[in-house]
C-alpha cells in the first residue's frame, strides 16, 4: 500500500555556489578532505557509521590483490530469463532477479536453478531503459522479510518495499508495495536503477540524469546522484546535508554499487562518448558530469579511479570479491577485474569472457567468494540465442 511519502528535496543550487567559493578561498583540490556544510561552512566530511568511504591510502592491515586473476564458469544456473536486471542474493544463497520489461520478480534456487515467480510489482511502466530495475534484500530480512525494488512509473522512478511470504502460492508471494521514495526523474534513457544496502544498513540508490546532463549538477533534482536513505526512505543519519538524501552528485548514469572489506563504496558509471568510470565515492563530493568525463583533473570535481572507452565497457553491475572489483560490461560484452590495495588499483584491469555470453548486466558476490553473473541479451540491444538470458556461476581467483 502506498503511503504518500514525504519527499525531502536536496538543498537549493545556491549551496553549490557557496561551496565553490569556499573551495577557492581554501585552495582545496578536487581530492581534498573538505566538504561544504549547508550555509557555506567548511568541515571535515562525516563518515557514516559503517557505510562511508575512507579516503586515499590503504591501512597497514590491507593487502593487495594479485595483479593477475582468473575466472572459471562453473555452471549455468538458469536460462530463458526475460530482460533480467536486478540480482539480489537471499540469506541461504538463493537469488532474486527482476524482469525489467514484465515487472515480475523471480526466485532462483541456487542448487537447482528452479524459477519461482514471486509476483509482479504494480505500476511498473517499461519503456526504453526503464521498467523494473534494481532489487535489494533488507539487512534485517530474517525478521522483516522485506524486498526493495527500484522501478519506473508513468511519472517518475521510485523505490518501494514489499513483504515476501514464500508460504503463499507462487505468483502471489509479494505483499502490497509501500512506496518509500519517489520523484527521481525518468526518461527513455539513463534511469540509473541500482539499489543496495550498505554495511551501515542504510539504503543506497544510483540514479541517472535521463539524458539531461544539467540535472546531475542541479541540487533541486534527484537525477544524476547517489542517494543514501534509511530503510523507511528518510535522509540517513550523518549525510552531507542532514535534510537531504543526496550523498554525492555529478553522475551521468550509475548502475553499479559495491562495498569493499574496508566499507568503501564503489560505483560504476556510464560515460558518453569518451570515458566510462569506476568511482570510489566520498560523501559530499561532485563527480563532474557534465562538466567533466573521466580523469579530467578539474578543481572541484572528483576523478574516477579507472576509466574505459564505452565500446569496451558500458558498465552496469559491480561486485567485490577476492580483493577486486568485478564489473559487468554491456556494450563491451565482458567482465572486468580491477585488483585493489585499499582505494587504489594495483595493476591494469583484466577482462574475461570477452564476447562469449554477450551483454553482461548484473554481478553479485556469493558467500564462498565466487560470483553470480546475469546476462542482458533480451533487453532489445543484444543478440539473444535460444537460452538467453541466463545466470552463470563463476569461480574467481
Amino acid at each position: 500500500m502506498e503511503r504518500n511519502p514525504t519527499v525531502r528535496r536536496p538543498r537549493v543550487t545556491s549551496v553549490l555556489a557557496a561551496a565553490a567559493a569556499v573551495l577557492l578561498m581554501a585552495g582545496c583540490s578536487s581530492d581534498g578532505d573538505s566538504i561544504i556544510r549547508p550555509g557555506g561552512r567548511s568541515s571535515s566530511p562525516t563518515k557514516p557509521d559503517g557505510g562511508g568511504s575512507s579516503p586515499g591510502a590503504p591501512s597497514p592491515k590491507e593487502s593487495a590483490a594479485p595483479a593477475k586473476g582468473s575466472v572459471k564458469v562453473v555452471r549455468t544456473l538458469t536460462t530463458k530469463l526475460k530482460s533480467p536486471w536486478g540480482l539480489a542474493p537471499l540469506p541461504g544463497g538463493d537469488l532474486l532477479v527482476s524482469s525489467r520489461d514484465t515487472g515480475k520478480i523471480f526466485k532462483i534456487s541456487a542448487d537447482t536453478g528452479k524459477k519461482t515467480e514471486l509476483g509482479s510489482v504494480p505500476g511498473v511502466s517499461a519503456s526504453g531503459e526503464g521498467g523494473l530495475l534494481g532489487l535489494a534484500v533488507s539487512s534485517d530480512f530474517g525478521s522483516d522479510h522485506m524486498v526493495y525494488a527500484y522501478f519506473t512509473t508513468d511519472s517518475d522512478n521510485r523505490i518501494a518495499r514489499m513483504v515476501y511470504d514464500d508460504r503463499r502460492p507462487a505468483g502471489d508471494q509479494l505483499g502490497a508495495p509501500d512506496t518509500l521514495f519517489k520523484g527521481i526523474p525518468k526518461g527513455t534513457i539513463h534511469n540509473g536503477g541500482r539499489i543496495a544496502f550498505g554495511p551501515d544498513k542504510m539504503l543506497y540508490a544510483g540514479t541517472g540524469e535521463n539524458g539531461d546532463g544539467g540535472l546531475a549538477q542541479d541540487m533541486d533534482s534527484f537525477g544524476g546522484k547517489i542517494l543514501r536513505m534509511t530503510p523507511e526512505g528518510e535522509p540517513a543519519p550523518r549525510n552531507p546535508d542532514a535534510q537531504s538524501v543526496v550523498y554525492s552528485w555529478g553522475h551521468r548514469n550509475v548502475q553499479g554499487l559495491a562495498w569493499d572489506t574496508d566499507k568503501r563504496l564503489w560505483t560504476s558509471e556510464f560515460g558518453q562518448d569518451t570515458w566510462d568510470e569506476l568511482n570510489q565515492i566520498q560523501p559530499g563530493k561532485n563527480y563532474g558530469w557534465p562538466e567533466a568525463e573521466g580523469k579530467a583533473d578539474k578543481k572541484g570535481f572528483a576523478d574516477p579511479v579507472e576509466q574505459w572507452k564505452p565500446k569496451d565497457a558500458s558498465p552496469s553491475g559491480i561486485a567485490f570479491a577476492k580483493g577486486s572489483i568485478w564489473m559487468a560490461g554491456l556494450r563491451g560484452e565482458r567482465l572486468w577485474r580491477i585488483p585493489l590495495k585499499g582505494a587504489k588499483p594495483v595493476a591494469k584491469p583484466q577482462s574475461f569472457l570477452d564476447g562469449k555470453y554477450g551483454r553482461l548486466r548484473s554481478v553479485a558476490a556469493a558467500d564462498d567468494g565466487g560470483l553470480w553473473l546475469a546476462t542482458s541479451n533480451t533487453d532489445g540491444r543484444g543478440r539473444p540465442d535460444r537460452q538467453d538470458d541466463r545466470i552463470l556461476r563463476l569461480e574467481v581467483r
